[in-house]
């Protein structure tokens, strides 16, 4: 039995450790510096240095690292060791507070957008000291930033803290119209509720296709599936549960607030919930728990699948992102209040969320385009491909008593009037979590469903803080400028809710009537990664980063051509899985089939009166199956060369989509179907049946 408080943060370089090991007034200076964005001295670093190695080296640690979020969608570490020989044949351990602050790494072979060349090798990692230090394998991990050597952004950490200094700097603004002196910051929060596959360790390692691409590209339905609807919230397997103890025990000693576990939909799928942290926080240990989930599925013989869809027909996986604002004194924003000034301000907040959703719902699509979740939008198991934001049946007639300047039946019989009527203090749970809704009110934060089980949350939280802190700056500039504040709030809130109230829908997603009334609302459905990109470059998006500080327009193509090129390298990837797995395995294990088939043929035919329908009408199947197979990866193959020659990175995402992975589309069709033809005995690959019930 593990000793919680004991083991909790233990392998973290927390608050409470700098306490104890930091001068009381080197530890000061540090919290200020956190707590207010501010850069430490270098002579304030040497201090914290020297104490977080001596701390280190007593957890076991050898080495350190800059551990950083390339674009490439996975962390970052090159280790060094604090050995430092002394001349005389000995040795101590250093680290230095230019150590821990910057680092050099070789930057020539992540992502960059174009943005250096290949043989300039320079990036410099940066310390954010936001983000506690962590010993891991004997390592001291320190989260940094990563930049070019001219100061561009490589990775997804630095535009988080930059959209989150935005958010800060005019969520404050806001507060202090209303009279709030004694906050001084507003930090965005976030839990990212994590999906996943468990499958044994035997099967993972007989299919090529999870190996090189993370999912299926071939398997016919087994008998069974979710169609029971058992395997939710059902006992957990003792062996997926030993898996979650190990897996909880080593998140606590880093920190991370495992709270809730529990089987997913899908045989074989499961959830893992973080209670909330600051966003940049968030991110950094949602990057941790997925490391960790698939190196302790190891040391239980299991391999921990994070694609947003492994498996063809049943659920694939996502990572519901739960946001909101807080500010430094505990006060979340997106809470309803007693008072009609708390209301009002809380109606205000609100607003800006709406009208960021509504005027940014492309660039929150595009937060959460890849290849891998562009299976899952849209399917039962998760929402449709278009923006939209439910708030439950209350506060939907909140807003239309305010657009409509009508009484609101829980605020009196006058009309509604904002900074005049008092809401009712909404419980935690008074709206519906409305699993289909993209983005869903649940009481005091919002809940972003769309994003993909793989993916770094950075992402959509970059632009869900600079859409936001660019509505509050409109508010803030219109507000302060005004003569009478109560009837400008109260005009700048009716004003909002009317522009933007096509955005919020409380039914059912997943209806085909949706995607109609959605168009004639004139919502976007970019139901593809190569439909979504092309709008990241809109002007009004430009702007919006460029304003905010986040981005800059070059640092926008930049990353316009990483998502690209990302997209496009997947599907090659699956497009060329897919063409060796037929050519090598399935079509020869089919022909030999075919050819036992045909030795049973023959001889039955020499016996009078035996039936030999199954053997002709098998045989003569898989023959024109093998026939279309081989037409089929014959056209594949051409097209994967094909696409070498294509230059522009919009046109290779498209060709990818609208010929390789149509032609691979087609072939899956021909494969399943050969599968439930041929005899096991002769299958080359483990099939769904056997992967989605491998772990008893």
């Amino acid at each position: 039995m593990s000793n919680v408080p004991e083991i909790f943060g233990s392998m973290v370089f927390s608050e409470a450790v700098m306490r104890a090991r930091l001068p009381h007034a080197t530890y000061k200076e540090v919290i200020h510096a956190i707590r207010h964005d501010e850069p430490l001295t270098p002579e304030i670093a040497t201090v914290v240095a020297t104490a977080m190695k001596n701390w280190a080296v007593e957890k076991g640690a050898t080495h350190f690292t800059h551990w950083f979020q390339p674009m490439t969608g996975v962390t970052a570490e090159k280790h060094d060791a604090f050995v430092h020989p002394t001349g005389d044949g000995q040795a101590i351990m250093e680290f230095s507070g230019k150590e821990l602050i910057q680092g050099e790494p070789d930057a020539s072979s992540f992502p960059s957008g174009g943005l250096r060349a290949t043989f300039e090798a320079r990036g410099y990692t940066a310390w954010d000291p936001t983000s506690y230090a962590f010993v891991k394998d004997g390592v001291l991990y320190i989260p940094t930033a990563f930049v070019s050597y001219t100061g561009e952004a490589l990775d997804k950490k630095t535009p988080l803290l930059r959209s989150m200094q935005a958010l800060s700097k005019q969520a404050i603004r806001i507060l202090r119209l209303f009279g709030d002196t004694a906050s001084d910051s507003v930090r965005a929060t976030a839990g990212a509720e994590q999906e996943y596959f468990l499958v044994d360790k035997s099967v993972y390692d007989r299919r090529r296709d999870l190996i090189y691409t993370g999912r299926t590209l071939f398997g016919a339905r087994p008998p069974k599936g979710q169609e029971m609807e058992d395997h939710y919230f059902g006992a957990i397997k003792p062996r997926v549960a030993a898996f979650m103890k190990d897996l909880n025990d080593e998140l606590w000693k880093l920190g991370v607030v495992a709270k809730t576990e529990h089987n997913e939909v899908a045989p074989a799928q499961h959830e893992l919930a973080p209670l909330f942290s600051t966003v940049n926080i968030a991110a950094d240990h949602n990057q941790l728990t997925m490391e960790l989930m698939r190196t302790v599925a190891k040391k239980h013989g299991m391999e921990c699948l994070l694609h947003e869809k492994p498996f063809a027909g049943v659920n694939g996986s996502g990572k519901h992102n739960n946001w909101s604002m807080a500010t430094d004194t505990g006060e979340n924003l997106l809470e309803p209040g007693d008072t009609p000034a708390e209301n009002a301000q809380f109606l205000l907040f609100l607003c800006a969320v709406l009208k960021a959703v509504n005027e940014y719902q492309d660039l929150l699509r595009i937060s959460v385009a890849t290849a891998g979740n562009d299976h899952r939008l849209g399917a039962n198991e998760a929402p449709p491909a278009i923006l939209s934001v439910y708030v439950g049946d209350e506060l939907e007639a909140v807003l239309n008593a305010i657009m409509n300047g009508e009484a609101y039946s829980g605020g009196g019989k006058e009309p509604f009037k904002v900074g005049v009527s008092v809401l009712p203090r909404f419980p935690k749970d008074s709206t519906d979590r409305n699993r289909t809704s993209s983005f869903a009110f649940t009481g005091n934060k919002f809940e972003f469903r769309m994003p993909g089980s793989s993916q770094s949350i950075s992402e959509a939280n970059i632009v869900l803080n600079t859409a936001v802190a660019e509505e509050l700056r409109r508010f803030a500039d219109r507000l302060e400028a005004a003569d009478d504040f109560d009837g400008e709030l109260h005009d700048l809130i009716r004003e909002t809710v009317k522009e933007n109230i096509r955005i919020v829908f409380n039914g059912n997603g997943y209806d085909d009537a949706w995607v109609e009334e959605a168009r004639r609302r004139g919502l976007l459905n970019l139901r593809t990664t190569p439909e979504a990109l092309p709008y990241y470059l809109h002007e009004k998006n430009i702007q919006l980063f460029e304003s905010n500080r986040v981005f800059s327009e070059t640092e926008m193509r930049a990353r316009y051509e990483i998502m690209q090129e990302n997209y496009a390298k997947t599907i090659r990837i699956e497009a060329m899985t897919t063409s060796d797995m037929v050519r090598k395995d399935i079509l020869p294990a089919v022909s030999a089939y075919g050819g036992k088939l045909a030795e049973t043929l023959t001889a039955k035919k020499a016996l009078p009166g035996i039936d030999t329908s199954y053997e002709e009408s098998a045989l003569s199947r898989l023959s024109e199956l093998t026939g279309m197979t081989g037409r089929a990866v014959d056209v594949l193959d051409e097209a994967i060369m094909r696409s070498n020659d294509i230059a522009s990175c919009e046109d290779l995402s498209n060709f990818c989509r609208d010929k390789i992975f149509a032609t691979m589309s087609e072939l899956r069709i021909y494969v399943d179907e050969m599968e439930t033809i041929t005899s096991g005995k002769y299958w080359p690959y483990p099939t769904y049946g056997e992967m989605l019930f491998s772990v008893r």
